[in-house]
């Protein structure tokens, strides 16, 4: 049995089902990170597992124990909101220790904890400062010391870090994830963002209307997504349409002849399919032994920085391709003929189109 087991959870308003049969087992010490659009039921499932929502059907069991019908402060559980909810009359220390407080320890037991937890945070010196003189990243930090101060037997956050700009984002997921592994702490981590999730979580989670779609490491959801929808929500992708070929095997596109690393075998001549290519997984180059080439013609190119998006259009198809921007080396221009390739294995084969 694992640490956290989420076993046949269900939650449904009135006739309504916001979340189908949830079974998820979370080990000792794992971060797993629930990714999906708004309206998926992550936060929902998050819910139930703290104890702020009642299951419909299914049970929660934390360390062995069943908690679906414990209140929220009754199962040691850890929570940081999307907005904060700092008591804005109390100071640092005083939110930090709040929970401690009303566990009923004493002020000589609280003072040692909060100092630890103003350490761990990096904010050692702003304890008697009111949650208003802080920026929101040093807030979103006490919010997680007052989650952690409890010492809890899991740590659940909720979209902590959307309502901060984006350099402030990698900054404090950098700091919350080396906490978690300093800590050793079993967390559940809510996100619509993907880089969070990939950045950040030993497995993910992707959800999508209710439903689990795909349970895997960050690098088995991106590399090898098993259906169409965790395909076109993690990361960029090319979705193109493509046919089966005679022979068995190989498919074409646009009247190019392709092959692909499976997916295909059995499948009728004709058949129409949808086929997932990633941009960083094409080139401009010719083909090689154990890769496809296309020809095109450049139809759009972007400047992204450090990256070149260029776009190629076959007929109906058309690709982007993200290449390295090289200062002595120009990017293609808009109508010029070209050829890209990309390897067998790299074609995903995704079903009907």
């Amino acid at each position: 049995m694992a640490f956290l087991d989420i076993t046949g959870v269900r939650k449904a308003y009135g006739t309504q089902t916001v979340v189908h049969h949830v079974d998820l087992g979370i080990e000792r010490g794992e971060f797993v990170s629930f990714l999906g659009p708004s309206g998926c039921g992550k936060t929902t499932t998050l819910r139930m597992v703290a104890g702020f929502e009642v299951p419909s059907a299914g049970r929660v069991v934390i360390d062995g124990k069943d908690v679906t019908p414990l209140r929220p402060n009754q199962r040691n559980i850890g929570m940081v909101f999307q907005a904060y909810a700092l008591f804005p009359n109390m100071t640092v220390a005083e939110n930090v220790g709040f929970g401690l407080k009303v566990a009923g320890q004493s002020a000589a037991e609280i003072a040692p904890r909060v100092e630890e937890m103003l350490r761990l945070i990096k904010l050692p010196q702003l304890g008697g400062r009111y949650p208003y003189q802080l920026s929101g990243g040093q807030q979103q930090r006490v919010a997680l010391a007052r989650a952690l101060a409890i010492k809890p037997k899991i740590l659940l956050l909720d979209e902590p870090l959307s309502a901060l700009d984006a350099k402030i984002r990698i900054s404090l997921r950098e700091e919350i994830r080396a906490v978690q592994r300093q800590l050793g702490i079993t967390t559940i981590y809510v996100t619509h963002d993907q880089e969070e999730a990939l950045s950040m979580s030993d497995r993910i989670v992707v959800m999508n209307e209710g439903r689990i779609e795909q349970i895997g490491t960050p690098f088995e959801i991106y590399n090898f997504p098993r259906t169409r929808f965790v395909a076109s929500f993690v990361g960029t992708l090319n979705l193109i349409e493509a046919k089966v070929a005679p022979g068995g095997g190989k498919l074409e596109i646009d009247g190019q002849p392709v092959i692909a690393r499976e997916g295909i075998n059995g499948a009728a001549a004709g058949t129409s399919v949808t086929v997932a290519l990633r941009p960083e997984a094409i080139t401009l180059a010719a083909g090689g032994e154990g890769r496809n080439a296309l020809a095109g013609t450049v139809e759009e190119v972007s400047f992204l920085g450090s990256v070149i998006r260029i776009r190629v259009r076959f007929k109906e198809n058309a690709v982007s391709l993200d290449t390295f921007n090289d200062p002595a080396v120009a990017p293609p221009e808009r109508g010029k003929p070209v050829t890209v390739s990309f390897a067998h294995g790299d074609v995903q084969v995704l079903g009907a189109a």
